[in-house]
């Protein structure tokens, strides 16, 4: 089925007289088809109708929703590769990667779909009347989470799949109840179609309400703004550069009604290498530093853009084989050429900034990457802040530490950050001691022996961390407590059962994990 370039307004496809195209990364060549552009109109229907299909969708049983995340894995999955080989051509992604990345968003949305069942995220408490209580008796109290509203989910540049239509904001919105409407990334456009079909088509095979999916395609910056500003809107999720997430928490902070920011913005991510790790296997973590480092070009939002150590041979040992393993990586294709254009800047901004140019890889054509080590000490660092600012790439800096003391003052005057990642042996463990306590402050994840990049779905995953990492450092946009973003807690005093909601009921409640009394249940959800 070939692409139409049509918008996404509920159960209708639409077409605008305003059309954008698809950049080949690779070739600089536009692709066909060309794509309407949402304006003032498309973004006020699809917000209506989300609004609209909120309590339908939201009262659904969480079986039913659960279904219908479910089926769109299995649609996603049918459309084969065609959907693979449209995003590789709008991404210059390996197709590799890209098989990788869509076995993770069918398995977020499935693992979504068991956690809808399981049932914790109910949050459900009761607190049982107690009518002889002296002075005041007390009524029956019972307690739910709800969902917040209809959500305006960003698509990401560097996940056209994972962090986009029906990546993990997608997916954990729609478990709490939400409605989406998804502002699609310019630069994969025709990825987001297909996708889009698979979410309709779930849609209609699981009868859910018309508003509770939108695609609004676009260039303009514009339109974003537009549905952040729309009353209708009750939180948003965003994955993206700083001055995009600032601008966009500012919208939403200046509404009549301020809604809730979820933003993934900047984090550089630091490895400290601890003395024993360098002097024992200097030269493998150089490597595994390398391949972390240059994985997807480095555009992952995890990537080690900070190294932390303390000066000596093991450091030097460890710079001279990251310097030879990465003037050994071949040069590849970014996923823009305004992403490109900015790392090139940000490169150039770390050498004028007095940072020394340890090993660069070689120059490739058109829109390619060229890896680049730097080096600076913990002292000039201090005076030189904005090395310590995100370059995104690949591209990291080497900060050489003279002592432990400077070392942990350095991690402490470091921004928030998704992750912190100590290389540590057994000799080192009273100094990762040490400093963890800065560390747990400082990121949302901390690393031991292992790399950043790799972002494991799972119930214990958190990928957040204190801003500008992210805009709230309480939430993750990761892992099942990502539900926790679009729900707010109902407390329900002096009901009648017949009028509480399903889960609080006599004979519903004990299928769900809650407590009673301060107790906790285990339930039995089916």
């Amino acid at each position: 089925m070939a692409l139409t370039g049509e918008l996404f307004i509920g159960r209708r496809r639409t077409s605008t007289a305003q059309r954008f195209q698809a950049i080949d990364p690779a070739r600089g060549e536009a692709l066909l088809p060309a794509f309407s552009a949402a304006g003032t109109a498309e973004l006020e229907t699809a917000c209506a109708l989300a609004e609209a299909a909120f309590d339908s969708y939201r009262s659904r049983p969480p079986q039913r929703r659960a279904e219908f995340l479910e089926a769109i894995a299995e649609q996603i999955l049918a459309q084969g590769e065609d959907l693979l080989a449209r995003a590789h051509l709008e991404t210059a992604l390996p197709l590799a990667r890209l098989t990788g990345e869509r076995a993770r968003t069918v398995g977020q949305l499935r693992l979504f779909a068991e956690e809808l069942r399981a049932g914790e995220w109910l949050g459900l408490r009761v607190d049982s009347a107690l009518a002889q209580r002296a002075p005041a008796p007390r009524a029956d109290i019972r307690l739910r989470k709800i969902a917040c509203g209809p959500v305006a989910v960003f698509g990401a540049s560097n996940f056209p799949l994972a962090f986009s239509v029906a990546g993990g904001d997608s997916a954990a919105a729609l478990a709490a109840g939400c409605p989406i409407v998804v502002k699609g990334h310019p630069a994969h456009p025709g990825t987001s179609e297909w996708v889009a079909r698979a979410i309709v088509a779930a849609a209609a095979e699981t009868d859910m309400p018309a508003g509770v999916f939108s695609l609004l395609n676009g260039p303009d910056t514009a339109l974003g703004a537009a549905l952040v500003a729309d009353a209708r809107i009750r939180a948003v999720a965003f994955t993206g550069s700083r001055a995009g997430g600032l601008a966009l928490m500012k919208i939403a902070a200046e509404r009549p009604e301020p809604i809730p920011v979820y933003a993934e913005m900047s984090s550089i991510n630091p490895v400290v290498l601890l003395p024993a790790a360098l002097a024992g296997r200097g030269a493998s973590l150089a490597r595994e530093f390398v391949a972390s480092l240059t994985l997807g070009v480095g555009q992952f939002c995890t990537n080690p853009g900070l190294v932390l150590a303390l000066g000596g041979e093991g450091l030097q040992s460890f710079i001279e084989a990251a310097g030879a393993a990465l003037e050994a990586v071949s040069p590849a294709v970014m996923l823009t050429e305004g992403i490109q254009r900015n790392y090139v800047r940000g490169v150039e901004r770390m050498g004028t900034e007095g940072a020394e140019l340890l090993a660069q890889s070689s120059a490739g054509d058109q829109n390619c990457a060229r890896a680049a080590l730097f080096s600076v000490t913990a002292e000039s660092l201090v005076h030189r802040p904005r090395l310590a600012e995100e370059t995104f790439g690949p591209a990291s800096l080497i900060v050489r530490c003279r002592t432990v003391r400077e070392l942990r003052e350095t991690l402490e005057r470091l921004e928030g950050q998704l992750t912190a990642t100590l290389q540590m042996d057994a000799p080192d463990q009273p100094l990762a001691q040490e400093l963890l306590a800065t560390l747990e402050r400082k990121a949302g994840r901390i690393v031991v022996n292992s790399w950043p990049t790799g972002v494991e779905v799972c119930h214990a995953m958190v990928h957040g961390g204190p801003f500008p990492a992210t805009a709230d450092g309480r939430s993750t946009s990761v892992g099942t407590l990502a539900i926790e973003r679009f729900l707010r807690p109902v407390c329900y005093q002096g009901f009648a059962d017949a009028l509480l909601p399903p889960e609080l009921r006599a004979d519903e409640l004990p299928h769900w994990p809650h407590r009673f009394d301060g107790e906790r249940r285990l339930g039995r959800a089916e």
